[in-house]
């Protein structure tokens, strides 16, 4: 947990430095193309950049320790309003897509490793190395057209809030989160077929065959619980595949979560937004991890921390 400061530290004067070195002013951006010198050099002083970098890294860590992320230069608001006004749909659309991606994978990986060699292990690993070669918005457009445009059964874009109903919120996420979680899938049911078949390999599952147990009560009650640990490793580093594909999904079915707003936060330069963001998605990630490692006491008794 210690660990965690010093991970964000160094995320933190990254980012601000990455930021400032790249092209692009924001105070050219919000002045417009019609904006005077003065007028732009006057929206720096304002802005505080005309100060210089160490001057401004410092106020914004000061107000960050103070949990103050900076206002948007864009917005003129708070960064930690439009994180709340966001978080909903960022946090629905992951929920649903971990949800979705983990029913699915783990069954095809165990069933891929329990018929080794099979046509469905072919079948498995085909859609493994298509879901890492196809790039998410190519999915997202594909499944507009099909499922939303030619048959219409599902809305093109846009999110309903959870408090407009539970149909309407399922029905902006369907789309969504299958093609977020096409990726997700390949990954674990990959990890998990190579997890599952190497414990079938194992002494103790021929001794479980042997003392007359169901076949379904080898592989979940002794391959899958023993191949639990590098499962759950790999949907815990799943996690950053898991954001970086929020960004682009939330943009091609124009979703106002996060992700969108992480979009729309560059194209605008505005440097207190994306610092806080990303922030933000460090902070969940390294948790996420956090948890990960914890977790590995409940799967294996043998680890101590």
């Amino acid at each position: 947990m210690l660990a965690t400061i010093p991970v964000l530290v160094i995320v933190a004067v990254l980012v601000f430095l990455l930021l400032r070195i790249t092209p692009g002013d924001p105070a050219a951006i919000l002045a417009g193309d019609a904006a005077s010198t003065e007028q732009i050099e006057g929206i720096r002083k304002t802005l505080g950049l005309d100060q210089p970098l160490p001057v401004q890294f410092g106020i914004w860590a000061l107000q960050m320790v103070q949990g103050d992320l900076g206002e948007s230069y864009y917005y003129k608001v708070r960064v930690t309003e439009l994180i709340a006004q966001r978080i909903e749909a960022t946090f629905s659309l992951a929920l649903v897509t971990i949800v979705v991606a983990v029913l699915i994978s783990v069954p095809l990986g165990v069933i891929a490793a329990w018929r080794f060699g099979g046509w469905f292990d072919r079948f498995l690993m085909g859609f493994s190395v298509f879901g890492f070669s196809v790039p998410v918005f190519i999915v997202g457009y594909l499944l507009v057209w099909l499922v939303s445009l030619k048959l219409g059964w599902l809305p093109v874009q846009g999110y309903k809030r959870i408090d407009a109903g539970l149909w309407p919120w399922i029905q902006h996420l369907v789309l969504p989160a299958i093609t977020l979680s096409v990726i997700y899938i390949a990954l674990i049911a990959r990890v998990t077929r190579a997890s599952v078949l190497e414990a079938l390999g194992e002494d103790y599952i021929r001794t479980a065959r042997a003392k007359g147990l169901p076949e379904s009560r080898v592989l979940i009650k002794h391959a899958l619980a023993n191949a639990a640990v590098p499962i759950v490793t790999v949907i815990g580093i799943g996690i950053a595949l898991l954001i970086g594909g929020v960004v682009v999904t939330e943009s091609v079915y124009a979703i106002p979560g996060l992700g969108r707003l992480t979009v729309d936060a560059v194209l605008a330069r505005d440097f207190p937004t994306i610092q806080g963001l990303i922030l933000f998605f460090s902070l969940i990630y390294v948790g996420v991890n956090l948890l990960v490692d914890l977790s590995y006491v409940v799967f294996d008794p043998r680890i101590r921390y």
